[in-house]
């Protein structure tokens, strides 16, 4: 259930003896390694963000500079300085479910734990930002929001972007996804469909009849083993495509001949097709493979680099690197909607997220928030 602007003043005990600092509080003094460890020693698997949100909400209230609104467990910190260009820091603080990897802990130059790198190194260096840099050159909103890693509808920041779009205005945005420390232009779209055949019933002991609904999924396979994705270049980028498999449904007991069967499909598409141009490509795709229904589960749009935008050419000139496409689907596909330009640009490593040894290089979480204040203070 959604709450409107709050004010919490309280948080709740800490959770684990990992790494982190603190009795459930968030202390923004801590360099941003041990914030990290913090952040990830407090749970927030995708729908329990609740406790999270009530740390950072408390201790961005204590900011004299910032204004703090509050909508759900999505938390939305703004300065109000006049400067003629407005600047979205916005990270998710939600994690994949924990596999074992709680609390956190150091190991050499590594933090390990849920959510390291996908993403609470990022949230960390929202927070020191805020902290930090009390008069930026540019005016800042940061955006913690939640449920990230599910369904597109549950997204906290698009519910945001439909209940309260002024929250997100802003010239420029920098979405402190997993990039390596590395500026990643747009992101590629995602789509999910669900691929149902029929059969019909039969005793295993007489298959012949009935009709095997597992088996007339035999096209659909064959074509995707098949399949070779794209890799077009947008925006002076080259992206990777993947049409896969991700799952299968079927079966009825050990002794029946089968008469549904669902395979679900997702297509990661570049950021020079449409959400329809996709779904168009993937209906043509399996057009003779036996479908008997053709079903979206989940879309989400890309978005293309927009390097070319002034203020997109300024960060990536301020942080220095080279360049990379993100291969994944990402929240700036919903900045781009609003029209305003993003990148990605955080600390962790994407090729670790989800994974059960989770874990970011902890130089490169300072790396990244000094090259953002170098930015925002020059």
């Amino acid at each position: 259930m959604e709450r409107a602007l709050e004010t919490t003043t309280g948080t709740e005990d800490g959770a684990g003896s990992g790494a982190g600092d603190g009795d459930g509080g968030l202390d923004l003094t801590l360099d941003a390694v041990r914030l990290t460890a913090r952040l990830v020693d407090i749970p927030s698997v995708s729908g329990d963000e609740k406790r999270l949100a009530d740390a950072i909400e408390a201790a961005l209230r204590t900011l004299p500079h910032l204004r703090v609104d509050r909508y759900g467990n999505n938390v939305v910190a703004r300065t109000a300085l006049g400067r003629a260009e407005r600047v979205v820091l916005a990270g998710h603080i939600d994690t994949v479910p924990v596999a074992g990897n709680l609390p956190s802990r150091l190991e050499g130059g590594e933090l390990w734990g849920c959510g390291t790198s996908d993403m609470k190194a990022g949230v960390a260096v929202q927070l020191r930002i805020a902290a930090t840099v009390p008069a930026p050159n540019r005016d800042l909103t940061f955006v913690f929001y939640d449920n990230e890693e599910v369904a597109a509808d549950l997204n906290g920041l698009g519910r945001l972007a439909q209940a309260h779009p002024d929250w997100l205005a802003g010239d420029f945005a920098v979405l402190l996804e997993p990039s390596e420390g590395q500026v990643e232009g747009g992101c590629q779209g995602t789509l999910r469909v669900r691929l149902h055949t029929a059969g019909q019933r039969a005793h295993s002991a007489r298959s012949w009849t009935g009709e095997n609904a597992i088996h007339a999924a035999a096209p659909i396979l064959a074509r995707l083993a098949g399949y070779e994705p794209r890799r077009p270049v947008v925006d002076g980028l080259e992206f990777r495509e993947g049409l896969n498999a991700v799952g299968i449904e079927g079966g009825v007991a050990g002794n029946v001949i089968p008469d549904a069967c669902t395979v679900t499909v997702n297509y990661r598409y570049a950021p020079d097709l449409t959400e329809e141009q996709a779904l168009e490509h993937v209906r043509e795709v399996f057009a003779d493979c036996g479908v008997v229904r053709f079903e979206v589960d989940d879309s989400s749009g890309p978005a293309r680099p927009g390097l070319d935008h002034p203020a997109a050419a300024a960060f990536v000139a301020a942080v220095g690197g080279e360049v990379r496409p993100k291969y994944g689907w990402t929240d700036v596909s919903r900045f781009s909607a609003l029209g305003v330009p993003a990148v990605n640009y955080g600390p962790g490593d994407p090729s670790l997220a989800h994974k059960r040894d989770e874990r970011v290089e902890t130089a490169l979480i300072p790396h990244c928030e000094e090259r953002l204040r170098a930015w925002l203070t020059a």
